[in-house]
C-alpha cells in the first residue's frame, strides 16, 4: 500500500502583491501525475488546504477540480483535516457528497472520537489501513476558559487538551482495531506545532494558539501509530529524530527566507505494518531570489538573471554606504524588458532609516501585519515590560478578524 502525505498548501495565498494561483495550479497537476505513475492508494492532506477561512473562487476552484481528478484516478481515499487557516465549516459542508468519492474531511473536533477514526477498504472491501485524522484543535474544543487564569494556565490547559483529546481518538482507533479483528496499520494526521519543531523567520506559520505557541511533546503518539503525518511547521523535518513521525511541510515557499529550501511530499509504503518513507522533491514552479548589496553588486546580480532568460520574482535588499534616492526607478530599468519581477525592494542605507522606514521604496503593501505593530511599539518607545501584553492582545485581534467562528465561540468569555 503506498500513501502520499502532504500539507499546508495554502491555496490562495498571495506572496506580497503577487497572486500565485498558477504555481498552486502547477503543483496540484504534478501531484496527480504522481498519483498516477506512483499507482498512490491513499493521499493525505494535513490541514491548511486553503489560506484563508474565507477562500476565493479560484481557490476553491482548484480545490474541486483537483478532488474530481483524484476520485478518477487509481488513489482509493483522500484524508483531509483542517488547519489554523481553515474554515471547519466550510471544510465540512460538502462531506457527504465527497464521503460518496471516498474523500473523507474532518474539519473540525468532533463530539464523539469515534468519528475521526476511518477505516480504509480495499475494492473488494476489505479493511486496509485505519487513519486516525485530528483536525486542529481550537481553543474552544479541547479548553474551558476561566476567569483570572494566568497565561501558563492557559497553555498548561491546552497541551493537557491536545493530548487527552488525541488519546481518546487512539483508545477509538484500537476499538476499531480489534472489532476488525486484523493487525491493521494506524496512520495518525495532526496540525499542531511540536516540541523541538522547526521554523524559519518569515515562513507564513502563524501561532497556532492566541497568545502562545505551546509545543506538544511526541509522546503523545503511542507506539501502536504505524505513520504519523503532520501539518502546520513548513520546513520537512522528522519530530525527534523518529522517521515515522513526519512534517512534509508546504509544497510551495511560503517566502523569500524558503526560496532555497528542497519543498517535498512524503511517500510511505506499507508492508503489513512495517513502514518505508521517501522524500520526493517538489518541482520549483516559479522561482524566487534575493538579491542583496551595494548598488554594484545588485546591478550585476539582475544582469546576470536577466541573460538566463528564467522567470524570477525578486527581493531586493539594498545595504550599500551610498544614499540613492532613486533605488526605485533605478530597479525599474535594470528589470526592464526581461523575466524579472520585483515582488519587494528595501533600502536600508541607516539604522534610523531601517528602524523607522521611511524610504521611498515601501509602502504597507510590502509589510506583514506583525512587520507594523512591531515598528509601531519600537516607533511610540513602548517599554518592553508591556510589550507581550500587547502583542498577545493584537494576536486576539487578528485571530478574530481571520476566523470569524472562532470569535463568536468566545463571545461570552473571560
Amino acid at each position: 500500500m503506498k500513501i502520499l502525505h502532504t500539507s499546508d498548501w495554502h491555496l490562495g495565498r498571495s506572496l506580497h502583491i503577487k497572486k500565485r494561483h498558477e504555481e498552486h495550479q502547477a503543483f496540484l497537476q504534478w501531484l496527480l501525475k504522481e498519483i498516477d505513475s506512483r499507482q498512490i492508494d491513499v493521499l493525505l492532506i494535513a490541514g491548511d488546504v486553503f489560506d484563508s477561512g474565507l477562500p476565493s473562487i479560484g481557490a476553491q476552484e482548484l480545490y474541486y477540480n483537483f478532488l474530481s481528478q483524484v476520485a478518477q484516478s487509481c488513489c482509493r481515499h483522500v484524508v483531509i483535516i483542517a488547519g489554523n487557516h481553515d474554515s471547519p465549516s466550510f471544510l465540512n459542508a460538502p462531506g457527504a457528497l465527497l464521503k460518496a468519492l471516498r474523500i473523507h474531511v474532518v474539519g473540525a473536533a468532533t463530539d464523539d472520537p469515534a468519528d475521526e477514526v476511518f477505516v480504509l477498504r480495499r475494492r473488494d472491501n476489505t479493511p486496509e489501513l485505519l487513519v486516525a485524522a485530528v483536525p486542529f484543535l481550537r481553543d474552544r474544543d479541547i479548553r474551558k476558559a476561566e476567569a483570572g487564569e494566568s497565561t501558563e494556565d492557559k497553555s498548561q490547559k491546552l497541551i493537557q487538551g491536545i493530548g487527552n483529546h488525541y488519546d481518546a481518538v487512539f483508545a477509538a482507533a484500537e476499538q476499531r482495531r480489534a472489532e476488525l479483528g486484523q493487525d491493521l496499520p494506524l496512520v495518525a494526521m495532526g496540525h499542531l506545532f511540536t516540541d523541538g519543531g522547526r521554523l524559519i523567520e518569515g515562513d507564513g506559520v502563524r501561532e497556532l494558539y492566541v497568545g502562545a505557541l505551546p509545543g506538544v511533546a511526541p509522546t503523545i503518539f503511542p507506539a501502536s501509530v504505524d505513520y504519523v503525518a503532520l501539518g502546520h511547521l513548513h520546513v520537512p523535518q522528522t519530530v525527534n529524530d523518529s522517521n515515522h513521525i513526519r512534517y512534509c511541510g508546504s509544497p510551495l515557499p511560503m517566502g523569500f527566507n524558503e526560496a532555497e529550501q528542497q519543498k517535498i511530499v512524503c511517500l510511505v509504503e506499507f508492508q503489513g505494518r512495517e513502514t518505508t518513507v521517501d522524500p520526493l522533491p517538489v518541482p520549483v514552479f516559479q522561482k524566487l531570489q534575493t538579491v542583496q548589496g551595494d548598488w554594484d553588486a545588485i546591478s550585476s546580480r539582475l544582469d546576470g538573471l536577466a541573460k538566463s532568460g528564467q522567470s524570477v520574482w525578486l527581493n531586493i535588499v539594498y545595504d550599500g554606504n551610498e544614499i540613492i534616492g532613486d533605488l526605485s526607478q533605478r530597479l525599474e530599468n535594470a528589470v526592464a524588458r526581461t523575466c524579472l519581477d520585483i515582488v519587494r525592494s528595501r533600502n536600508c542605507q541607516t539604522a534610523e532609516q531601517a528602524l523607522r522606514q521611511q524610504s521611498m521604496d515601501e509602502t504597507l503593501d510590502d509589510l506583514e501585519d506583525h512587520d507594523v505593530f512591531e515598528r509601531l511599539l519600537v516607533m511610540k518607545e513602548v517599554p518592553e515590560s508591556q510589550r507581550p501584553d500587547l502583542r498577545r492582545t493584537y494576536q486576539e485581534a487578528l485571530a478574530a478578524l481571520e476566523d470569524p467562528e472562532r470569535a463568536a465561540g468566545n463571545e461570552g468569555q473571560p
